[in-house]
Parts: C-alpha cells; sequence; structure tokens
C-alpha cells in the first residue's frame, strides 16, 4: 500500500503546484449529495483494507477505501455493529465516503452520530503531506479534535487514508412496535418517550404509522413491549434498513428531498409536500417543490436547518448558510488544509 500512498502524494503535490482542482471520490455512492462534482478525478478506493481490529477493546481501523459491507460483516461475525448504522446507497459504499459525508441511519438519535465514534484519522493534506491525528482510545486529544472535524468535510479538508473506529455489541434483543397517530401526537409520544427509561433505538413516523424500535436486553425489550403496546411488526429489520438506504416508497417520487434538523420537540412544519419523521422529531425529511428560501426559512423560524439532501436546483447552496464568522472560520480551516484549494471544489460551501 505504500506505492498507492505515493502515488497520491505525487499527484496532490502535483496538482496543487498547477491549481488544478481534484474530485476525491470513493465508489461514487453518494455523488448525488453535496455541491456538484468538479476537478481531476482523485480515487481514493484502491487504498483499502481492515489495518486492525480488536473486538474485546471495541476498536477497528481500515483505510478510507475499504467497503462498508466488508467491515460491517466484519463486525457482525463478532456480534458487534457501527453504532451510527451508516446509509450505504449502493453495494460499494465506502468507510472513507461514509466518513467524509458524515450521514447517519436510524439509530443516531439513540446512540450517536458518525462523529461520536471516530477515533483518529490518518490523512493528506493538499501539500501531498500525510498527517495522523487522535489515536485508537476515546480519551487522547489535546486541543483541537481535528480527526472529527473531517467527519461531514465532503473531502474538502484532505483525502483520507485511515480512519479508527469504536465499534458497539449488536443488541441481544430487538422489535419493532407500530401505532396509528397523527404526526402531531406522535411528535408528543416520541418526546415522552425519550425523557422514560425505555431502550428506544429508532423511530419513524410517517402518514399515520408511528414505528419504534427496542433494542436492548431481552427482558428490558419484553417489559418496554408490554408498558407501550402497538402491534409487533415482522421482519422489522428490514423496514429499517429500507429506511436507512431510502428504498421505501416515500424517498422514491422523483421530487426534490430535504434534510431537516430541528429541535426534537418542534411543531410540524406546515412546508407544502409530503414529510416523514425520524430521529424522535429532530429529522424531517420533505419531498417538496417549494424554493429553498421557503424551506430554510421554515427550519430557522423552528430553530433549525435545512439541507437539499437529493435533487433540486442547487444553485442556491446545498447546506444551510452559516454565519459569516463561522464561514470565516470555515474558509481558515480550509485554507490551513488545503492552502490552494484544490481539494473538492464547491461541495461543501462555494470554496
Amino acid at each position: 500500500m505504500e506505492q498507492v500512498i505515493e502515488q497520491f502524494s505525487e499527484t496532490i503535490r502535483h496538482a496543487s503546484e498547477h491549481h488544478q482542482p481534484m474530485c476525491i471520490r470513493g465508489s461514487g455512492s453518494k455523488d448525488f449529495y453535496g455541491g456538484p462534482l468538479s476537478g481531476a478525478l482523485l480515487d481514493a478506493q484502491p487504498y483499502c483494507g481492515i489495518v486492525s481490529y480488536e473486538p474485546k477493546e471495541l476498536v477497528l481501523t481500515a483505510r478510507a477505501g475499504t467497503k462498508l459491507d466488508e467491515i460491517e460483516q466484519l463486525l457482525s461475525g463478532n456480534g458487534q455493529m457501527l453504532p451510527f448504522e451508516p446509509p450505504h446507497f449502493g453495494p460499494a459504499a465506502t468507510l472513507g465516503g461514509c466518513i467524509a459525508t458524515g450521514l447517519s441511519g436510524p439509530r443516531r438519535a439513540f446512540q450517536g452520530s458518525a462523529r461520536d465514534f471516530v477515533l483518529g484519522v490518518k490523512m493528506m493534506d493538499g501539500r501531498g503531506e500525510p498527517l495522523t491525528f487522535g489515536g485508537q482510545v476515546m480519551k487522547n486529544v489535546a486541543g483541537y479534535d481535528v480527526s472529527r472535524l473531517q467527519v461531514g468535510a465532503m473531502g474538502t479538508l484532505g483525502l483520507l487514508l485511515e480512519i479508527s473506529l469504536k465499534v458497539l455489541p449488536r443488541p441481544v434483543a430487538e422489535i419493532t412496535l407500530r401505532f396509528d397517530m397523527d404526526h402531531a401526537i406522535a411528535l408528543k409520544k416520541m418526546n415522552s418517550w425519550a425523557g422514560q427509561p425505555l431502550p428506544v433505538s429508532a423511530s419513524c413516523h410517517h402518514d399515520r404509522a408511528l414505528s419504534i424500535r427496542l433494542s436492548g436486553a431481552d427482558s428490558a425489550v419484553k417489559a418496554a413491549r408490554k408498558e407501550l403496546g402497538g402491534e409487533e411488526v415482522e421482519h422489522g429489520e428490514e423496514f429499517w434498513r429500507g429506511l436507512r438506504e431510502h428504498n421505501n416508497e416515500f424517498f422514491q417520487t422523483g421530487m426534490p428531498l430535504w434534510r431537516l434538523s430541528l429541535p426534537s420537540a418542534a411543531q410540524p412544519l406546515t412546508i407544502e409536500g409530503e414529510q416523514l419523521i425520524e430521529w424522535g422529531g429532530a429529522l424531517r425529511w420533505c419531498n417538496t417543490r417549494a424554493d429553498a428560501k421557503s424551506v430554510r426559512a421554515a427550519a430557522m423560524a423552528a430553530g433549525g436547518q435545512a439541507t437539499l439532501f437529493r435533487g433540486g436546483i442547487k444553485d442556491t447552496g446545498v447546506f444551510h448558510p452559516l454565519p459569516e464568522t463561522l464561514m470565516k472560520l470555515h474558509r481558515k480551516l480550509k485554507l490551513t488544509f488545503d492552502p490552494h484549494g484544490v481539494f473538492n471544489k464547491g461541495r461543501l460551501y462555494d470554496f
């Protein structure tokens, strides 16, 4: 793999010296997300493979080009999992793409986000220099936690080489319950249950159906099942996988799809279009042809932000506009890691 590293470094140095934009990309399973692709392709897939895995220590390190399927199969064989349940959006999805986009699945609100489980990274900056941040334990950071800064950076700060992650045991028992109620009542229920010692690990409301996943010790799941009632769903795992991968009918309309991050107790939004609620109310998906200004205004009025997740016109930007002070910080970070501005230009913001 040293030869691959040397090739990466040489390619990046040449691009920087000639100010030639580069497009860092894995399998392309998430090409739809973020700003448009531009620049010469830098394929991260050749740098792949599991570097180390310590099941007893709950730590895994893998190269960025490693397929998520490979990682999850390895973990599953040891009764473990990636706690943030990352979406793949394609069979060839890689760990690097998973971390670069920072996306998490249905378990995120109850177990944590991708950022919470990153222990350390190795990366290459815009000078072609390899850098190492963090390590393989939780308490190893002094100063800025640069490793977690890479989560959701969309490859704009550098080329990810290796990622060390904290993993967790799979739950002993897991069931899915379903209830019939409108979205206003569902939001109250989800927020009420979040304040109780219940083993909830996922929630989803759409079209009067509130689905709740319970995960944990067998006794805890059975007790919660008895307390909450509802109808038990057969093959519940398939439902949550379909939600994670956007395979269900809600996500197949072809309309622009917006992802709204809101306070979990925010009242139902009045945006035109169909909505689906996840993460106990903190994540609202919306299929709508409403303009970006209207969608973002509704999100801001509710105390949140809106991202154009898939489709639509990206001229006004994909991600929610930042206050000027935060935008200045983003620009300074970009300049520090990528002084010639060659990495994934415009994928996150317009620089």
